[in-house]
């Protein structure tokens, strides 16, 4: 691994950051019909085909809603608008941390970068929770989108 300039190293074209930890962020935005926007990861990329929200590696000097912000445009072409993070999960084990924002999703199109996603999905909170392929704690960052939306009707 070389060190760079702001403290933090690189593996496999990947940042670790200065906590020895790799920092990435997954986003969930909502359409109005109450679909989550999901990707189905390409063969390419470490855990393959599975289901998950969009997301990334932040990279050295990168904000999470800059990580955000960049992510969604470069996996699915989306413009978004970061709303709040809702979620954090950290693994010592693996040494990777990671934050769940909800986002406002500001493109109607959408296009999928083949290098990095398979398929683009709209799936409801329960096709998620049921599907047998999505990544790990996809489920627990969903239900932290919902515990946030619930705690928000309750204050209008």
């Amino acid at each position: 691994m070389n060190a760079s300039s702001n403290s933090s190293q690189h593996n496999a074209g990947r940042t670790i950051q200065p906590d020895g930890h790799l920092h990435g962020v997954i986003v969930g935005c909502q359409r109005a019909d109450g679909r989550w926007l999901m990707i189905r990861r390409s063969a390419k990329v470490a855990a393959p085909l599975k289901i998950s929200f969009p997301g990334g590696g932040m990279e050295a000097g990168e904000t999470q809603a800059q990580t955000a912000v960049r992510e969604m445009h470069e996996e699915v072409g989306a413009e978004i608008t970061p709303v709040v993070r809702v979620w954090q999960h950290i693994d010592t084990v693996k040494k990777l941390t990671l934050w769940g924002w909800l986002g406002s999703l500001q493109s109607t199109q959408l296009t999928a970068c083949p290098e990095e996603v398979a398929e683009i999905l709209w799936m409801h909170a329960r096709e998620i929770d049921q599907a047998a392929d999505v990544m790990p704690r996809t489920v627990e960052f969903l239900q932290s989108l919902q515990r946030y939306q619930l705690t928000q009707r309750g204050v209008d």
